[in-house]
């Protein structure tokens, strides 16, 4: 049920475990935008490097980070990674093409990159939060780097977002409206994500989840 609701933060989740397990064993790879490094655990096999600069989130803990950084200017050769992946941090930096060029320019040549960005989300991590991102946007961002694109695929459409803009709609009101409010407005949401085929455009996605690879004869 858990994976139902937030079905955004499951698909990421899967698409973390997807690309680790496509990294050969003992390969290097560059989490950008670690914040506390949650999705260390996937990359055991890898040299798992985590970049972060650090300021998301005050009650976070950074301190298991390889490198606090600033994303525009990664403190790393080119061609050092064979996966980099950034999960929902684009939105937090003030340049996000030069953070994507940065991420290609530390990528192998062959080097996969996934990238994950927010569309329709509610404004997060004040102040830093500068950016939302549409599919062409991605795709703009991804090839201005020099990136081949492989995918950018949408997570859910109209009536996922409408499901979870709803269930979130609890946050406004005090604990026992809050209840009274999930109780009416529950079971309806949690009907909605079965309509979901009804959009086949997903313009309307909670956000976008973007792989690409870097050309050039691998070593």
């Amino acid at each position: 049920m858990r994976d139902y609701v937030l079905h955004f933060e499951a698909a990421i989740r899967k698409a973390v475990a997807l690309f680790a397990a496509s990294m050969p064993q003992g390969r290097r790879v560059l989490d950008a935008g670690a914040g506390e490094g949650q999705y260390g655990l996937f990359f055991a096999h890898n040299r798992y490097v985590a970049v972060d600069l650090g300021i998301g989130d005050s009650s976070w803990n950074y301190e298991q980070l390889d490198a606090i950084a600033d994303l525009k200017a990664l403190p790393f050769p080119s061609d050092t990674f064979d996966g980099v992946f950034n999960v929902v941090t684009l939105e937090h930096v003030t340049d996000p093409q030069l953070v994507v060029q940065e991420m290609a320019r530390v990528l192998a040549p062959q080097g996969r990159l996934l990238l994950v960005v927010p569309h329709e989300w509610e404004v997060h991590q004040h102040p830093h939060d500068y950016f939302r991102y549409t599919r062409f946007g991605c795709e703009l961002l991804l090839l201005r780097a020099g990136l081949v694109i492989e995918s950018i695929e949408p997570v859910g459409g109209y009536f996922r977002l409408l499901s979870r803009r709803l269930l979130s709609g609890y946050k406004f009101f005090p604990w026992p409206l809050a209840v009274a409010w999930l109780l009416a407005v529950g079971p309806p949401a949690l009907l909605l994500p079965l309509l979901d085929g009804l959009d086949r455009q997903s313009d309307y996605t909670l956000g976008y989840i973007c792989s690409a690879r870097k050309p050039g004869e691998s070593s």
